[in-house]
């Protein structure tokens, strides 16, 4: 009998997208962002990628401090790989947004690969009441946002976690991103098996049509060739159906409450875990395995959890 072919599932537990009114079950505190991982790692994510909040109001908290409330006890928790965000927000300047990475030398940060339109407003259509002012200035104020990511910042994050052996979750929105990507591997800033991140269906990036995903798909092979591991995170609606097509396609899938509030339609997903469920159930029932975190840390070449600084 051939041997299973290995997926991993990438949890992004709470992100800086969504707001706390949107969903009663997103996390916010500290002590919920620890239960929230853990749990989701129990449910099969070999890799948990992690943004801080302010436990007062939930809006993002890019602060090494905001990340030191939990790092460590999920640590403690759990074998899973942790992945922090080096986009934290992106109304955050660059030099903020890397510091985590910077001080907790992670086996894997994440890394936007270009600069894009960033639209949340039309969010508002389909919320009235916010608990917090700052929810709504969020979303109307992405009206005139462009999350920057020029190539000195790319270029500035890959330097400055150059000397920590952190490996990156390459977020690709759009194609050009992949070229962006392509840039950097040609010079050497970055080194295979690279880890790529499509992102499908946030407004100013590419759609969630299956061609969009098939034309990311083909471009990262025709660029890598099989130099990388494919990943992919519908946003909203179209998580699992995205995630599915990945599957197929011999890819690796990202779930999670920063990604999409949703469980089905109409039905908010009660926490990370369920979302991880239903992954993995699809990728078992489509004759494949979960990776385990050490198989994850094989696949791409990742320095492992002991040498971490949490």
């Amino acid at each position: 009998m051939a041997k299973s072919r290995k997926v991993i599932i990438t949890c992004a537990v709470t992100g800086a997208i969504h707001t706390p009114s949107m969903s009663p079950h997103l996390p916010i505190t500290p002590d919920e962002i620890v239960t929230e991982a853990l749990a989701a790692s129990e449910a099969g994510a070999a890799i948990l990628h992690l943004h801080a909040r302010d436990p007062e109001d939930g809006r993002p908290d890019q602060t090494p401090e905001g990340f030191a409330r939990f790092l460590p006890r999920i640590k403690q928790g759990t074998n899973a790989v942790l992945n922090l965000t080096s986009g934290g927000s992106p109304f955050m300047k660059v030099e903020e947004r890397v510091l985590p990475a910077s001080q907790f030398k992670p086996e894997v940060a994440s890394l936007n690969m270009g600069s894009f339109n960033f639209g949340l407003f039309h969010l508002l259509d389909k919320y009235e009441d916010f608990k917090f002012e700052w929810e709504r200035d969020h979303l109307a104020n992405s009206r005139d946002l462009v999350f920057r990511n020029s190539f000195k910042d790319i270029e500035y994050i890959l330097k400055t976690c150059a000397e920590n052996k952190t490996r990156f979750e390459f977020e690709c929105y759009d194609i050009s991103h992949l070229y962006n990507l392509k840039h950097f591997y040609d010079r050497g800033l970055v080194k295979a098996p690279l880890f790529i991140q499509s992102v499908f269906g946030l407004l100013g990036g590419i759609g969630t049509h299956p061609e969009d995903v098939m034309h990311m798909r083909r471009t990262a092979d025709r660029l890598f060739e099989d130099k990388y591991q494919w990943s992919v995170l519908g946003a909203g609606a179209s998580q699992m159906r995205i995630a599915a097509q990945s599957i197929a396609l011999g890819g690796n899938v990202r779930v999670g409450l920063e990604d999409s509030l949703w469980a089905g339609p109409g039905r908010l997903a009660k926490s990370n875990a369920e979302q991880v469920r239903i992954a993995r159930d699809m990728i078992e029932s489509m004759g494949m395995q979960i990776a385990t975190p050490d198989e994850a840390r094989d696949m791409l070449s990742l320095k492992g959890g002991d040498q971490v600084a949490f």
